[in-house]
């Protein structure tokens, strides 16, 4: 049984991996060092383009349940990773040169495993195939991409805005309402009085940013970052995303002056968009601005917002639920492409797209984890209908609540934790893994 896997980075690796343990021979396609994107620099595997950190290591976290799932699919890159661990208090962060170097040395001895440098321009829809080449895919294999999504399925963004937890908002500041009455109460609206907006306006004005690397798209007007449009006049937010029209602050039974709208992420209302809160601040700035809009004052993100150039495919629309392209079922995409968003979220994609295309070889059925667990839950996530579907990085607010309600939220993230990694083990114990 031969494979194609395009693409080097942690997904691909991953599935170069869980396909060589299953007995699969693996043509690993990998563009560097014939080509390099423009973000890249190292010709090793697996390289680090962003932060050398995988996050929190804490299983009672989203980021280290994510990570303690893996361990028990046999992730390679987690292995790699924590073998060359630097210090970096509760996160596990790695020296980049040392990780790189270690993922490809290990995937060059994996058993069946031959890796061909060069540009792949083509995808054969009658060959088995996994597109792991990541957010900055480009020239004909994006035009490739195109003709298996349909010219509307495949996305690019700029920036975008960040995620709050429901269960992090205090509602006592919160109204759910829509403007004008129009399609019942499906936002909640945060209001603003002005001097509030004015005390807002000014510390967004001057909260410092992130550096735009050059390989980044231009800022189009329809994706202005709101800090941005802050600095075009002290009223620019309040007739943008921040217009008060349409709404009653039922405190005062009048328009408020500026009005900030969340809008649902997910279909279980754990997850809240800051609508039109596209963003380049600094993580940091992100969380002292915003928790000034009322009602958000101990928001808890999970997601910050981020302007950076990155490419996805529209996975609810594309992909059939189980990775595979509607369009060719014997073609799976894996990593940050299916709008999964993060290091180890990738390689966990990779290992997945692998078992799955497997299985699908050998005629039998796999289904996700379950969506209990995080893997099943990122997973659940790209598969889901969504008309604004964006990335997703792990976060407790993707996993289904508990049964009882825990008040204390690091003794709720344990038992989330301790539910997850049961559930994974018994998936993984009932498809033989």
């Amino acid at each position: 049984m031969r494979v194609r896997v395009i693409g080097a980075g942690l997904a691909g690796c991953e599935a170069a991996a869980a396909l060589s343990r299953l007995g699969c021979e693996v043509e690993l396609c990998e563009q560097k060092p014939q080509k390099y994107s423009p973000a890249h620099k190292s010709s090793h595997l697996a390289e680090l383009v962003c932060s050398n950190s995988f996050k929190s290591a804490d299983e009672a976290s989203a980021a280290g349940l994510l990570k303690a799932e893996m361990r028990l699919m046999g992730s390679l890159c987690l292995k790699i990773a924590e073998g060359c661990a630097v210090p970096a208090g509760g996160a596990l962060a790695v020296d980049r040169e040392l990780f790189s170097k270690g993922v490809s040395e290990a995937v060059e001895a994996l058993e069946g495993v031959s890796l061909v440098r060069g540009e792949v321009t083509e995808i054969d829809r009658e060959q088995p195939a996994i597109l792991a080449t990541g957010p900055l895919t480009e020239g004909e294999l994006a035009k490739e991409l195109f003709k298996l999504c349909g010219t509307d399925a495949l996305s690019f963004y700029d920036a975008a805005a960040p995620i709050v937890t429901a269960a992090s908002l205090d509602m006592s500041r919160v109204h759910a309402a829509s403007r004008y009455g129009k399609g019942g109460a499906d936002y909640l609206n945060c209001y603003f009085d002005k001097e509030g907006y004015e005390a807002f306006q000014k510390e967004l004005v001057k909260a410092e940013t992130a550096p735009v690397h050059d390989f980044d798209y231009k800022v189009y007007e329809g994706c202005m970052p709101i800090e941005k449009l802050a600095r075009r006049g002290p009223d620019a937010m309040r007739f943008g995303p921040l217009k008060p029209v349409g709404l009653t602050d039922p405190a005062t039974g009048r328009r408020p002056w500026a009005a900030v709208q969340l809008r649902r992420e997910n279909a279980e209302g754990e997850l809240y968009n800051i609508v039109g809160f596209q963003t380049n601040l600094k993580f940091g700035e992100q969380k002292r601005v915003f928790s000034m809009i009322p009602g958000l004052e101990k928001a808890e993100f999970a997601r910050y917002g981020v302007m950076h150039r990155n490419s996805f495919i529209n996975s609810p629309e594309c992909l059939d639920g189980l990775l595979a392209f509607k369009s060719a079922p014997l073609v799976f995409a894996a990593g940050q492409l299916t709008g999964v968003e993060g290091y180890m979220e990738s390689a966990m994609c990779g290992i997945m797209a692998a078992r799955l295309l497997y299985a699908k070889l050998e005629g039998k059925s796999l289904e996700l984890p379950p969506p209990t667990t995080m893997c099943g839950a990122l997973l659940g996530y790209i598969a889901r209908p969504n008309k604004d579907f964006q990335p997703m990085g792990a976060n407790m607010g993707l996993l289904p609540p508990l049964g009882e309600h825990i008040r204390n939220k690091k003794e709720r993230y344990a038992a989330l934790s301790a539910r997850a990694l049961k559930d994974m083990k018994e998936y993984l114990n009932e498809n033989n893994y």
